[in-house]
């Protein structure tokens, strides 16, 4: 069976309880609000959970979802080259949303203080570095500029890879650690 390699929301909203749905952002994203009966595991584990996808796969079509769709593609991508088939939603949880459609939350369902996305993280850090060396570098030392080009050429290289150190880097702080499920057993309650 031919699997999609993309999905909107119109097209996953009616056949939601016939997905297996994986949520790839940090599990603070995750947190934040996720489709109903989504499963965290986030990018940089994905290699770890290759067994327990490929399982999932097997009985239900995999739906992988993240905020805005450029990881999910991402998994995609890196599932296909392993012979896992699955689909990214178009837009990730930020067209769910703004289809209408509710976000579940781990725990008691309220909502948590909200953890921002991954690509908004990586801006106010990329930023603040690119502003400090630059300010160092005129207060005290010209090669403080240095940072500033280190951090504008590794733009420049996640751009061209499409992967992104700093994103894992971000990842791995506490706030973005929080309610992470167990990767070794992702889908043991679907």
């Amino acid at each position: 069976m031919s699997v999609p390699t993309s999905l909107d929301v119109s097209q996953a909203r009616p056949q939601l309880a016939e997905l297996a749905v994986v949520d790839v952002r940090t599990p603070g994203e995750f947190a934040s609000g996720h489709l109903p009966h989504a499963v965290n595991v986030p990018l940089d584990r994905l290699s770890r959970s290759l067994h327990e996808l490929r399982q999932a796969s097997e009985a239900k079509p995999l739906l992988i979802v993240c905020a805005s769709g450029a990881r999910s593609e991402n998994a995609v991508a890196t599932l296909a080259s392993h012979g896992i088939p699955a689909s990214s939603l178009t837009g990730g949880t930020v067209a769910w949303a703004a289809g209408g459609h509710d976000l579940h939350y781990p725990g008691n369902g309220t909502r948590p203080r909200a953890v921002w996305a991954m690509e908004r993280q990586v801006r106010l850090s990329a930023g603040s570095l690119v502003l400090l060396g630059l300010v160092l570098g005129l207060l005290l030392h010209p090669a403080f500029s240095l940072l500033a080009a280190a951090i504008g050429g590794g733009l420049v290289f996640s751009a061209l890879t499409n992967t992104c150190g700093m994103a894992l880097v971000l990842g791995r702080l506490p706030f973005n650690r929080r309610g992470a499920e167990a990767p070794s057993a992702p889908f043991a309650a679907s």
